[in-house]
């Protein structure tokens, strides 16, 4: 199945990060990108077919478009956890083909794949077999420090014949020996020109740019020509680029204030505390929130007070604001328009 005239879907993408992307990191995310497209952190088969379920795969409809992210090589657990991803509502099954951490190596999944083209293939089969949603890839430009492009070139051909139409690139290779995975996000160089030359080769794929993206400005120059970007740390340390990037994209879509994303938040953060969810974890995405504005820092250190989260009283989001400087509870509408310039 095509999925072309669906493009758009894929513009703006935030990155599957593990310990990051959890669900309430993406309710934050989708108050300040109501367009984008969200993945969860990498959820092993092992996780979902032997582990809890509801733990793993539970999320607030408002995350929606939300794609799930799956690390696997076993085509039958693959095609299983994509059953359960669907009937739990996702809109996109994800393979995570990218991945260098040792652990993950360990359970022969991750970037390791990209060394076995057949047998991704096999996996993307059985998956979309499986569903009647979007199964897609997230890879690098190649292993350790084979930078041939025929190397990529030759995994992603394998993986469109099985059908496969949508191909998440992070513009490094992945150096499976010797880095850490903090590493590899940062040494292996970009080569956004390998990463185009896919999208020339394979013009009827949508092909979503990711890696060293950092602000709006930059995701919007080096993404010409892409189907999408994909954000990944800078959506974490500077959450603003997410509005940033849709106020680019979509300059109708009316974004809520900074006031209203904290009010919504609270709201949340209320529900969540109520159903058990410590506060410390639904603030954590929101340190990043008013960086570069006046009380930045007094807003980052309240909200990461042990004693003060420890309370799990969700009106230390509304107290952290309120310290702001020149900052009152009632929205600023006026302020997202500003984002633009």
């Amino acid at each position: 199945m095509s999925f072309l005239a669906a493009s758009d879907a894929w513009r703006l993408t935030v990155a599957p990060m593990i310990d990051v992307t959890d669900r309430h990191c993406r309710y934050f995310h989708r108050l300040l990108a109501p367009r984008a497209r969200l993945y969860t952190e990498m959820i092993t088969t092992g996780a979902l077919l032997h582990g809890d379920v509801a733990r793993h795969l539970d999320f607030d409809q408002a995350e929606h478009p939300v794609a799930l992210q799956l690390g696997g090589s076993e085509p039958d657990a693959l095609a299983r956890s994509a059953r359960l991803g669907r009937q739990w509502g996702y809109d996109e099954i994800n393979l995570n083909c990218g991945c260098p951490s040792e652990r993950v190596q360990k359970g022969a999944f991750g970037a390791c794949l990209m060394a076995e083209p057949e047998l991704v293939a096999d996996c993307v089969k059985a998956m979309q077999d499986a569903v009647d949603i979007p199964v897609t890839v997230k890879h690098r430009l190649g292993l350790d420090y084979d930078e041939s492009y025929g190397f990529v070139r030759d995994f992603v051909g394998k993986i469109y014949d099985a059908g496969c139409r949508v191909f998440v690139v992070h513009a490094r290779n992945a150096v499976l020996k010797g880095l850490s995975p903090k590493e590899n996000r940062d040494i292996p160089p970009l080569r956004y020109d390998l990463a185009m030359q896919l999208k020339r080769d394979f013009p009827d794929c949508v092909v979503v740019l990711n890696g060293g993206l950092a602000d709006a400005l930059q995701a919007q120059e080096d993404g010409a020509g892409f189907d999408g970007v994909m954000l990944g740390r800078a959506a974490w340390h500077t959450p603003r680029v997410l509005s940033e990037m849709s106020l680019r994209l979509w300059p109708s879509v009316r974004l809520p204030s900074d006031a209203q994303v904290v009010d919504a938040m609270t709201a949340y953060a209320t529900r969540q505390v109520a159903a058990g969810v410590p506060l410390r974890i639904m603030v954590r995405p929101m340190l990043g929130l008013v960086n570069g504005l006046a009380g930045a820092r007094r807003w980052r250190r309240m909200l990461s007070d042990p004693a003060r989260l420890a309370a799990n009283d969700p009106g230390l989001i509304y107290e952290a604001w309120r310290s702001l400087q020149g900052r009152r509870d009632e929205p600023e509408p006026a302020r997202v328009q500003s984002w633009s310039t």
